[in-house]
């Protein structure tokens, strides 16, 4: 008897199917730093800065993009990669300034994270950081890639709070839309900061790392264990992860508004300008889009932390390991890898530690966002130098218009960030 023809999977399976890596750098993209960052736009700006969500939508899938392609047709991460054009030393330095700023993201995301289940609860936030930062260190180490990846892919759905909370609201909608397709130029330091803090927290430097080792991971995770087994991609693998990443960074710049909306309707609506913690924003909502809006916005900042604080310290993690050859990976026992896990949970003791030294969480974050902001430009410029590399990428380089892409965004960063300074 013949055998029955394998029924191929329905369109929505497989878009679903095709979700992995992209998603889940989106979504991280919007943790407890994003939040802030873009609660502070809106405080401070009302919805003026709206417009910053859609025109960085497609830059930062170029970006995204452009590092998936270097992890998946090289096979290896974006330091392995960027160590084959440039000196050592130069890598160190960038993996350093990654660790310091992912340390101080992942302490003030964690204080963010407690201040939001100290309102729920009423237990005092200190408790939280450390139940917190010790489960995520444990699950991150002892859990595998594919087990962390299935959980961070769920988890970002906490990020439709968000949406649901500005529609609480009730905006305006004629005047939300103008401010989206009009753009409102900045016209003082404080602004040319904010814009900063945005693109910094937005298109940041660990996102890159971390997209292109999660496609060497998703390699080694179906069995290509060697370089060689994992160069080059084939068409269907570059075009699924080209929707996978426009997907995972549309959502990610779709919450953004809405965050950036929603404390605009609130907090910039009724006086409130200066944000000082998470705690106080969400209070802060509270009285003006209701008790669901609160509750929204809280547990969507613990949602977040709990995607985006393996990404931050993973992120540093591989940094170093490609910088100096380490064996990497999260699918790698501890004892096989002492040095990579080493490097993340230092991170993380080290951000658990903040919490207790009395730094203000959000305007770490902000700052942290910022400083990311001028990083960043430098970077791409390694990343743009990679992708154009045809030996270096196996014959598959990025292509022109993903080239001239990152290069616009690259110019538009350092723009902004000279405006910052000079203004």
């Amino acid at each position: 008897m013949a055998k029955a023809k394998q029924k191929k999977p329905g369109v929505v399976r497989r878009f679903f199917t095709i979700l992995g890596p992209g998603v889940i750098t989106g979504a991280a993209d919007d943790d407890p730093s994003g939040i802030a960052t873009y609660s502070i736009a809106g405080a401070q700006m009302g919805t003026a800065m709206l417009w910053t969500a859609l025109i960085t939508w497609p830059f930062m899938a170029a970006v995204q993009f452009m590092c998936a392609r270097i992890g998946m047709v090289t096979g290896m991460g974006l330091g392995d990669a960027l160590r084959r054009k440039g000196p050592r030393w130069l890598l160190f330095s960038g993996a350093c300034g990654l660790l310091i700023a992912n340390t101080i993201n992942v302490g003030a995301d964690l204080s963010g994270m407690a201040d939001a289940a100290q309102m729920l609860t009423g237990i005092n936030s200190h408790i939280y950081v450390v139940i917190f930062g010790v489960a995520i260190t444990y699950a991150t180490v002892c859990f595998r890639y594919h087990q962390i990846a299935t959980v961070m892919k769920w988890l970002a759905a906490v990020l439709f709070a968000y949406v649901i909370t500005a529609f609480i609201a009730r905006p305006d909608w004629s005047h939300v839309l103008r401010d989206t397709f009009i753009p409102s130029w900045p016209r003082d330091h404080n602004a040319w900061q904010t814009l900063v803090a945005i693109l910094g927290t937005t298109i940041s430097p660990y996102l890159f790392f971390w997209q292109a080792s999660q496609e060497v991971e998703e390699d080694k995770a179906m069995g290509r264990r060697l370089l060689v087994q994992r160069e080059g991609a084939t068409k269907r693998e570059i075009v699924d992860r080209k929707i996978d990443v426009g997907v995972g960074t549309f959502f990610s710049n779709f919450a953004m508004y809405f965050i950036i909306l929603t404390t605009a309707l609130t907090l910039h609506k009724h006086g409130i300008t200066n944000i000082d913690t998470s705690k106080q924003a969400a209070e802060a909502l509270r009285p003006f889009a209701g008790t669901l809006a609160y509750l929204l916005y809280t547990v969507g900042i613990i949602g977040v932390g709990f995607l985006a604080i393996p990404t931050l310290a993973g992120s540093a993690a591989y940094a170093f390991a490609e910088t100096f050859s380490w064996k990497e990976g999260l699918d790698e026992p501890f004892r096989g890898a002492r040095p990579f896990y080493a490097v993340l949970i230092f991170s993380m003791l080290l951000g658990i530690g903040m919490d207790f030294l009395g730094i203000n969480p959000v305007k770490a974050l902000f700052w942290t966002a910022v400083v990311n902001g001028v990083l960043a430009p430098f970077l791409l410029v390694g990343v743009l130098v990679v992708a154009s590399d045809p030996k270096l990428m196996n014959g598959q380089p990025s292509s022109w218009t993903a080239r001239v892409a990152v290069g616009v965004i690259t110019l538009v960063m350092f723009a902004a960030a000279g405006a910052m300074f000079l203004l």
